[in-house]
């Protein structure tokens, strides 16, 4: 029996204020499990930018969290370093989104299109693309996308216009797209579906993620 395609879920802690949105990363978890892939779970080993009390809605005075350690709640504890994860590990990768993607993975959160990425998140972005592997990113996710790819790559982040502007000044091209679809860029090899930009709710999400794992793994097939 062939062995299973692999596809890495790169999380960034745990809880849409301060990390991964949990909705969209159990979305897509679950949609790579019935797709049949196997799912290698991974985060940067930093502390978060910022630690948010997710029933006020304020931040978390004094409150100190690790991306890993946090993510390793949705892995159930089956994860790895991002810095040990080697490109022999994944077939593909999937970024769920939060505001932990634009916080701990990246700072577009704070500096908007003239962001930075974090090395070990831009390292995986270009060597999963010089390499060939399809890239997936749901939500607010796909501005790593825009700021590690520019030239072109076809992403999207749904209908909002403000954070579509910022996309392009990275050099990004913003394709609409409603809640339940996904867009790819067939020559950069890149996924990317709506899902809490437009969701209203988790079946919505659902059915973006489900969208984005089969073109993904049409992008898989194509190899």
């Amino acid at each position: 029996m062939a062995a299973r395609r692999r596809v890495a879920v790169v999380l960034s802690g745990s809880g849409v204020k301060d990390g991964s949105e949990i909705h969209e990363a159990v979305s897509a978890i679950i949609a790579l499990d019935r797709a049949g892939y196997e799912v290698v779970f991974t985060a940067p080993d930093v502390d978060q930018a910022a630690t948010v009390d997710h029933l006020s809605g304020q931040p978390a005075e004094g409150e100190r969290r690790n991306v890993l350690r946090e993510s390793a709640r949705i892995a159930r504890g089956e994860i790895r370093p991002l810095s040990r994860l080697r490109p022999e590990d994944y077939d593909a990768v999937v970024f769920p989104g939060g505001f932990g993607a634009a916080t701990n993975r990246c700072s577009f959160a704070e500096e908007g299109a003239s962001c930075g990425v974090l090395p070990e998140i831009e390292k995986l972005v270009r060597r999963a693309s010089d390499d060939g592997k399809p890239i997936a990113a749901m939500c607010i996710a796909p501005v790593i996308l825009a700021r590690c790819l520019g030239n072109g790559v076809r992403l999207t982040i749904g209908t909002d216009r403000g954070t579509a502007s910022a996309l392009e000044k990275m050099g990004a091209v913003h394709v609409d797209c409603p809640v339940d679809s996904s867009v790819v860029d067939e020559t950069r090899r890149v996924v990317t579906t709506p899902a809490y930009m437009l969701a209203n709710g988790p079946a919505q999400v659902m059915a973006g993620a489900e969208s984005l794992v089969r073109e993904l793994g049409r992008l898989l097939e194509s190899a």
